[in-house]
């Protein structure tokens, strides 16, 4: 079961960054917000951003301790539910909830399967529909003269900006120390790597709770696969005890963070790991098979 209030929160993170101007002014683009229809702007673009005009915050996490913030989540949520969950499932002239169903007033209920598939192709849904998505933006032809000759459109609306990633780390060196992640070597001064826990291509939404620092060499070592269990250990430990300074320096940075889902996307992963018979790494050129060990871990 979803609430419609649910949804539209997780539209307005999605749309949050992308109601702020793109474009330098240089290079033949000129800056503004770019288009999401070929019509008027769109709805919900324009909701956040007559939101953001009228108070002074760096962030939608902070954001939404403010209490103009409930006034945009409705506007948002009525949006949703007029406009793309009327019409997603329609198709062939017809209606068919293969999806959810209207379980009441403002919530849905998804149908048996629906969640599992959801998760299970995560990653292949939202690749192609951000392929889409920067067609369509690119596509508009009133977006051409704010895109100019750049080439930073998929960074634009997807990915963490470098400044919160350099805020998460200093505040991740608050919490760990200078030290690996990993290995447990020392930082330096050298900018570390600032690393997912659980690969961004398993699970590819940036939560606080999921980062930590890193060697470039031990991060690129264990590259997309899931860390041993001497890390998931350390990892669950530092969820634990570390929970609410985490959630401070997410906040800070511009970043969601929710402990409670970062453990449920790792245990999802580590138990499909095991039941195909998955490793994980320990160190360069170090695996081991994930067992029931790595289960009984999430599971305590």
């Amino acid at each position: 079961m979803l609430s419609i209030r649910q949804i539209a929160e997780r539209f307005i993170q999605l749309y949050w960054h992308q109601a702020t101007p793109y474009g330098t002014g240089c290079a033949g683009s000129t800056s503004a917000v770019l288009s999401q229809s070929c019509g008027t702007q769109a709805a919900i673009v324009s909701a956040i951003a007559t939101f953001r005009s009228c108070v002074v915050v760096s962030s939608v996490q902070a954001a939404q301790t403010m209490p103009a913030f409930q006034p945009l989540l409705t506007i948002v949520a009525r949006i949703v539910s007029a406009q793309p969950l009327n019409y997603l499932q329609n198709f062939g002239g017809g209606t068919d909830e293969f999806l959810y169903e209207r379980a009441g007033t403002g919530r849905l209920r998804l149908k048996p399967g629906v969640a599992y598939c959801l998760r299970r192709f995560q990653s292949l849904a939202q690749q192609l529909a951000r392929s889409y998505w920067i067609g369509h933006i690119k596509g508009n032809h009133r977006n051409h003269s704010i895109l100019g000759q750049t080439d930073d459109l998929e960074e634009f609306l997807f990915r963490t900006s470098r400044r919160s990633l350099a805020v998460l780390a200093a505040g991740l060196r608050q919490i760990d120390g200078a030290v690996c992640f990993y290995c447990g070597g020392t930082l330096g001064t050298a900018a570390p790597d600032v690393d997912h826990f659980i690969a961004f291509s398993q699970y590819p939404r940036d939560l606080a709770h999921n980062f930590v620092l890193a060697h470039p060499r031990c991060n690129r070592s264990k590259s997309a696969a899931l860390a041993g269990r001497p890390h998931l250990a350390r990892w669950l430990t530092r969820l634990l005890n570390a929970s609410d300074d985490i959630a401070a320096i997410g906040v800070a940075a511009g970043m969601v963070a929710d402990a409670s889902s970062s453990r449920q996307i790792a245990k999802w992963g580590y138990t499909t790991a095991m039941h195909a018979g998955g490793r994980a790494w320990l160190a360069p050129t170090h695996y081991e098979n994930v067992d029931s060990d790595y289960q009984a871990l999430l599971l305590a």
